[in-house]
């Protein structure tokens, strides 16, 4: 883009996660993140903000998801009548709804890609179920799914977060590639389904970002088992590869200017809180 670090303000610096551990009463919740915020100041000479979770987790909160004052910007600009919500499909999935006026909420609704990648890792059929096709040819276990529906997490009044691990593959233990990964799929899709009966009102469009927006039957089964309509990002101009790195990058601004970051809806901290810290 032409820029060089003389042009940066700050650098938003998140890391990656290796431990989120989501707070029970009588004790607070933990959180790890890999990476050096001093460190790349000084190799960056740049302003950097980094560890953006630990207040948040201190102060009682969940730590996560974050995304939410960048979606609720996002979703200022496009729609202001609740209707709409943005849900981000990466390994875990998380929503953010707006009311178009002061009431923000977000919370992880369930897994999204993780035990899906996970599963079709272990089969050694690649990275991922790409374009859906293993899922779109398998048949869905409906009992089966069921049972896994009845999980207490999927109920549980928000504020709430999970780990990367909390819900795994060995929900599709036993089944073929195409069924195990119609399964985990049709689990995600209806998970979602269950957070937005949680929400103070039900939108009728999700805005997908993060790569299950990537996975044409994932997206199908939001339509028809979460019973929504369900939009890539890119549908409003929004990059949807980078709604994430974006969302850093404001959270950065907020962290230098001494705003909050999360707040008593997203993360169920007592106030709104500022988080973060600034090297340089």
């Amino acid at each position: 883009h032409g820029l060089t670090m003389a042009d940066i303000g700050v650098v938003g610096f998140h890391g990656q996660t290796v431990l989120h551990r989501a707070p029970e009463a009588g004790r607070l919740g933990q959180t790890r993140q890999l990476g050096d915020g001093e460190l790349m100041h000084s190799i960056l000479g740049a302003k950097v903000a980094y560890d953006f979770r630990s207040a948040d987790m201190r102060a009682g909160g969940q730590g996560a998801p974050l995304a939410a004052a960048y979606h609720t910007a996002l979703l200022r600009a496009a729609d202001a009548s609740g209707d709409m919500a943005v849900l981000n499909l990466g390994g875990v999935a998380n929503i953010t709804w707006w009311d178009g006026k002061d009431n923000v909420v977000a919370f992880d609704t369930g897994p999204a890609n993780a035990p899906l990648n996970d599963f079709i890792k272990a089969k050694g059929l690649g990275d991922m179920d790409r374009d859906g096709a293993l899922a779109r040819a398998g048949t869905v276990d409906e009992a089966r799914l069921a049972r896994l529906l009845q999980h207490p997490y999927l109920t549980k009044p928000y504020p709430k977060s999970l780990d990367r691990f909390d819900f795994t593959a060995a929900m599709a233990e036993g089944l073929g590639a195409e069924d195990g990964a119609a399964l985990l799929t049709a689990f995600t899709a209806a998970a979602v389904g269950k957070a937005l009966d949680l929400l103070p009102h039900r939108p009728k469009r999700l805005v997908v970002s993060g790569g299950g927006r990537h996975n044409p039957t994932m997206m199908a089964m939001l339509a028809s088992r979460a019973g929504v309509e369900a939009v890539q990002a890119e549908t409003l101009g929004w990059k949807g590869d980078a709604v994430e790195a974006e969302c850093f990058a404001f959270l950065a601004v907020r962290v230098l200017r001494g705003l909050p970051i999360s707040f008593p809806s997203t993360t169920g901290v007592p106030q709104p809180m500022r988080g973060g810290k600034l090297a340089g």
